[in-house]
C-alpha cells in the first residue's frame, strides 16, 4: 500500500529526516538529567530539567515564561497569533506534557544506567524515554523546527510542561484556575500514552482515572519475639493481608461493597470496534512474561485494561527485610495501593467506602490508619471531533495506516481537568509501545517512532490550520 501523501511541503520533510540525528542528540541530553519529582535529594535536577526544556523554547523565539509553585515550575511557551483574514480565528492548540520521571529502581535490573542514555537496536534506552520526555519532544521539535524555517504556523501553538505529573499534578491543578485565561484553547494536545501495536498507532479517546493509598497496621508497641508471643499476639502483616485480600474476591472483583455503584457501562459501539482490533491474548501474556492471563470475568483483555476498574498492591512492607532470618512478629505493617477507575467513579467516594470497608475486616488486636494520595476522574475525548479528524490524517500520513481508535488503561490526572477549567477537547496521541517499560527498569523509546512523532506533529499543526 502506498504511503499516503504529507500534508507537509517535502522541503521540511526532508530537513526533518536529515536532522533527525540532531533530534536524537538533543533528546539524549534532555534524559540525561535525573529530573524525579518524587525523589527530594533530585531537586536540583527536576529544576535543571525545567531549565533544560524552557532554554529549547526561548532559542527558538517562542515567548516564554516559567510559573512558580510550591512544588517545581510551570513552564509556559507560546507562538504567535497568526494573521487571519475577517472574523475568522484560527485554532488554539495547547500541548501539554512533563519533564518530571519515575524513580528507576530496581537498579540492578537495567542493562545500562538509568541516565545514560544508549542506543541498541534503533531504541534509546533512559529513564523518561517514553514517559514522557521522549515523546513531548516531539512536538517541542516540530514546532520550533517549524519557525526555524522561516514558515509561519496556520494556528497558535501553546505548550505547558510540568514536573509533577509522576507525583498528581497538585500544584498544576491549584494554580489552573488561576492560569485559565493564558492558557485558553480549543484542544489539548497529549502524547504520553501508547500505540495500539507495533506498526499500529492509535488515538486514544479515553483514560482511566486513578485513586492511591497507603493502609497502616500497628499492632504490639514493638518487635516481638515470635517464639514467645507467636499465636497470642495478632500479627500486623498477618493482619494486613488479611485485610488486602477482602478487597478482591477469587474471579477478579473488587469485593468493597458499593465499588461499582457509578461506574458507567462500556459503550456497546466501543466494544464491537475493539473486538475488530484483532487482540491475541497469547500474545499479550507472552510479551509481559507470564502464561496466562487474569482478570473480571465477562470481559476481554483490552475492556479490563481500559474500561473497568481495577485494584493493585504496589509495596508491602514489613518485620525484616535484610539478609538471614529474623524470626519476628513485627509490631507494624503497611501497604501501598491503586484503583484506576472509569468514567462515573470519583475518587473521594471510593476513599470513603474503602474507609468503611477495612473498619468491617480489621482484624482485632490491631488498628489501622488508611492514607489517602492523590486521585482524579477518568477522562473522555470526542472521537468524532474536527481535531481528531485531523490528527488521523497526520499520523497516517507519517506512519503509513490509519490510526485506530483506543482507550488507555494509565491515568494522566490534569486532563479531566482542563476539559472543565477550560472547556475545550483533548488529543491523545501516543508514539510509545506498550513493552517500553514506563515506569519499569529498561525504559526505551523507538527512535523511528520518535522520528515518525516529529512529522506526524508538524503535520497535525498544518490540518489543524484548514479546520
Amino acid at each position: 500500500m502506498p504511503q499516503p501523501a504529507s500534508p507537509l511541503p517535502t522541503e521540511f520533510l526532508d530537513f526533518l529526516t536529515h536532522n533527525a540525528t540532531r533530534f536524537q542528540e538533543e533528546l539524549m541530553q534532555w534524559l540525561r538529567i535525573a529530573s524525579i519529582s518524587s525523589d527530594s535529594s533530585a531537586r536540583q535536577n527536576v529544576h535543571l530539567a525545567a531549565e533544560w526544556v524552557k532554554n529549547k523554547f526561548e532559542a527558538a523565539g517562542l515567548k516564554t515564561e516559567s510559573f512558580e509553585t510550591a512544588g517545581f515550575p510551570l513552564i509556559y511557551a507560546e507562538t504567535p497569533l497568526p494573521a487571519t483574514e475577517g472574523e475568522k480565528k484560527p485554532p488554539v492548540a495547547l500541548v501539554y506534557g512533563h519533564y518530571d520521571v519515575q524513580p528507576p529502581e530496581p537498579l540492578e535490573l537495567w542493562n545500562s544506567p538509568p541516565f545514560e542514555p544508549v542506543v541498541r537496536d534503533n531504541q534509546i534506552y533512559a529513564r523518561g524515554a517514553t514517559d514522557d520526555k521522549g515523546q513531548v519532544l516531539t512536538h517541542v521539535i516540530a514546532v520550533c523546527e517549524w519557525l526555524a524555517s522561516g514558515r509561519t504556523l496556520p494556528i497558535q501553538v501553546k505548550f505547558l510542561i510540568e514536573g509533577e505529573e509522576e507525583v498528581g499534578s497538585a500544584n498544576l491543578e491549584e494554580h489552573l484556575p488561576r492560569l485559565a485565561e493564558t492558557l485558553a484553547c480549543d484542544v489539548v494536545v497529549v502524547s504520553d500514552s501508547s500505540q495500539y501495536g507495533p506498526g499500529r498507532p492509535a488515538i486514544t479517546c479515553g483514560l482511566r482515572g486513578i485513586a492511591t493509598y497507603e493502609l497502616f497496621v500497628d499492632g504490639p508497641s514493638h518487635d516481638l519475639h515470635s517464639g514467645s508471643f507467636g499465636g497470642a499476639v495478632m500479627n500486623p502483616a498477618i493482619a494486613l493481608c488479611h485485610m488486602l485480600s477482602s478487597m478482591i474476591d477469587k474471579d477478579g472483583r473488587i469485593a468493597v461493597a458499593g465499588f461499582y455503584d457509578d461506574v458507567l457501562p462500556i459503550p456497546e459501539i466501543e466494544r464491537e470496534a475493539w473486538k475488530r482490533l484483532g487482540s491475541d491474548d497469547a500474545e499479550f501474556a507472552r510479551s509481559v512474561g507470564v502464561d496466562t492471563l487474569a482478570g473480571e470475568p465477562g470481559f476481554t483483555t483490552d475492556e479490563r485494561r481500559w474500561a473497568r476498574p481495577s485494584f493493585d498492591i504496589n509495596g508491602l512492607t514489613s518485620g525484616h527485610q535484610g539478609e538471614g532470618v529474623k524470626t519476628v512478629l513485627p509490631a507494624k505493617a503497611s501497604a501501598k495501593f491503586s484503583h484506576r477507575l472509569v468514567p462515573g467513579q470519583d475518587p473521594k467516594t471510593i476513599t470513603q467506602k474503602l474507609q468503611e470497608h477495612f473498619t468491617q475486616h480489621c482484624p482485632a488486636g490491631v488498628k489501622f490508619k488508611l492514607k489517602p494520595d492523590h486521585g482524579a476522574g477518568a477522562m473522555l475525548a470526542d472521537a468524532s471531533s474536527p481535531y481528531t479528524k485531523a490528527a488521523s490524517i497526520a499520523v497516517e500520513s507519517s506512519f503509513g495506516v490509519p490510526p485506530v481508535m483506543i482507550r488507555e488503561g494509565g491515568s494522566i490526572p490534569i486532563l479531566a481537568r482542563f476539559q472543565e477549567v477550560l472547556d475545550c477537547d483533548v488529543l491523545l496521541l501516543g508514539w510509545g509501545q506498550n513493552d517500553d517499560a514506563a515506569h519499569s527498569p529498561n525504559e526505551k523509546f523507538s527512535l523511528t517512532d520518535f522520528q515518525r512523532g516529529i512529522q506526524a506533529s508538524a503535520a497535525l499543526w498544518q490540518e489543524m490550520g484548514r479546520i
